[in-house]
């Protein structure tokens, strides 16, 4: 599925780690720090994929797939939901995202199993 990746985070760690990880997969990487950001480069080069933190400043995530999912243009693009790990009895809804994936020691894994799924 290589093609142009957006990863959007305001980690710079969660945002290294990703872009690493899909540039080693062959995809041509892009990253923001936040939706405002995100949708200037979306604007300029349409990703195949995007990566998307929930909680951000300036621009949050669910903001971010609003504004994405309101345009043709945008709204077929998959979206890959970055989240911390919530504490017991809380649960994360995104629904209109394609995976969800935690901030956990094992983010390499659940990466793989994400672009897997969206590659086939």
């Amino acid at each position: 599925m290589a093609g142009t990746a957006l990863v959007v985070d305001d980690s710079m760690l969660i945002r290294h780690t990703i872009c690493r990880f899909l540039e080693k997969r062959g995809f041509q990487v892009e990253s923001a720090s936040n939706g405002r950001e995100a949708l200037e480069i979306v604007g300029r080069t349409p990703p195949t994929l995007i990566f998307t933190d929930l909680q951000m400043p300036q621009m949050s995530g669910p903001e971010l797939i609003t504004e994405l999912k309101a345009h043709p243009e945008t709204a077929a693009i998959p979206i890959v939901v970055v989240a911390a790990r919530h504490g017991a009895g809380e649960t994360l809804v995104e629904s209109r995202a394609q995976f969800v994936i935690y901030k956990d020691i094992d983010i390499d894994e659940q990466l793989d199993k994400a672009v897997l799924a969206l590659s086939s």
